[in-house]
Parts: C-alpha cells; structure tokens; sequence
C-alpha cells in the first residue's frame, strides 16, 4: 500500500470512530460501529481487488454503507433507551 492510501484509509476511520462516539441510542452506535467495520473492510477488498487508490476509496465507501444497513439493521426494535449525563458526570441509560 502507498502512504496516500493509508492515509486516507486511516483519516476514514478515525472520522468514522468519532462520529459513532456521539451516537446516543443503541441503533445509532451500531450503524456507526457497522459503518467504521465496513469501511475498513471494503477498504482492504479494495485496495486487494483494484490495486489503486480509487478501488481504496469506492471499496470503503461501499463497505461504509453496507456496514451501516447491517448494523442498523442488528440493532433491537422495541423501546429504545439512551444515555443521559447527571449533574455530577455520572452516566445512566433510561428510555428515550
């Protein structure tokens, strides 16, 4: 791999990291966590497939999404709960 792609490749997934930190409810932090493993992957299938730094970004834009569906997807209907933050910093879970 060139320093191109894995820079690129490593910019994408700390941008993926951080986003899915600000998920509040349990589908939103799965569709970030399924989108940050997608990109990885589709990443390293891309760079495998295409061996150049376009096949690099479709393949972690594809896996990205797909990764996204799936984790969403995961993710258990019914009531869903967040995290709250106390006055104190302290942090709890209660229905949204």
């Amino acid at each position: 791999m060139t320093m191109s792609v894995m820079k690129i490749g490593t910019m994408c997934c700390l941008a993926a990291a951080f986003l899915a930190g600000c998920a509040a409810t349990e589908q939103e932090q799965r569709a970030g966590t399924g989108a940050l493993v997608g990109a990885g992957v589709g990443a390293l299938a891309g760079q495998a497939i295409g061996r150049n730094t376009a096949s690099t970004v479709v393949g972690a834009g594809a896996g990205a999404l797909l990764g996204a569906v799936v984790g969403t997807a995961s993710a258990p209907q019914g009531v869903e709960y967040c995290r709250f933050r106390r006055a104190d910093g302290t942090i709890y879970t209660a229905r949204c």
